[in-house]
């Protein structure tokens, strides 16, 4: 009885939510955050990045509520959205990796590969040196450096919202420069 008594509150929560009740979606968002986090924590293996997946599952989830279908189970969709918004982040830390091995010539066993791997590296290493400081220094700090966000944040005297914006947007340039020369 009080399992069906919550999931009739949820969705009268829920309802309230899409009438534009923030007081409502806070309520769903106390009662759901930790599972929330607990899946991007278990998806990412990063406190950090899973924190700010946590956020950004809610942000998304708040916007594209009027998709939910409310014969189904929320937890099910909050948890689905939570487990993409992860997997979309390990996706880009994984294109995003080789920039802590650019000055190596990794898995390059034959001439053209090896050519190319250093046509690659080259390219790379132009488009990150050609951003503006504000850029180039979290980025290189972060994959070269290996560093925290909290550790740039420190070292930059900048807070960590700058530094992750900062490297996401330097990121966006790099890939830009790095696909305008034809790599």
């Amino acid at each position: 009885m009080k399992k069906k008594l919550r999931n009739k509150d949820e969705k009268e929560l829920l309802y309230r939510s899409l009438r534009g009740e923030k007081g409502a979606w806070g309520e769903i968002v106390k009662r759901y955050k930790d599972a929330v986090y607990g899946i991007n924590l278990a998806i990412l293996k990063d406190k950090a990045e899973a924190e700010d997946a946590t956020q950004e599952t809610f942000i998304k989830a708040w916007y594209n509520l009027e998709k939910y279908d409310m014969d189904r189970k929320f937890s099910t969709w909050i948890f689905t959205v939570a487990s993409n918004i992860s997997k979309n982040v390990v996706r880009k830390r994984d294109r995003w990796s080789f920039l802590k091995d650019l000055p190596l010539m990794r898995g390059s066993s034959t001439p053209e590969e090896v050519v190319e791997t250093e046509k690659r590296i080259d390219g790379i290493r132009s488009a990150v040196f050609n951003l503006k400081d504000k850029y180039r220094v979290p980025l290189i700090l972060r994959y070269w450096g290996e560093k925290s966000y909290a550790e740039i944040s420190e070292i930059l005297d900048i807070p960590e919202g700058t530094v992750k914006t900062r490297i996401y947007r330097g990121k966006e340039r790099v890939e830009v420069s790095f696909a305008g020369e034809g790599s």
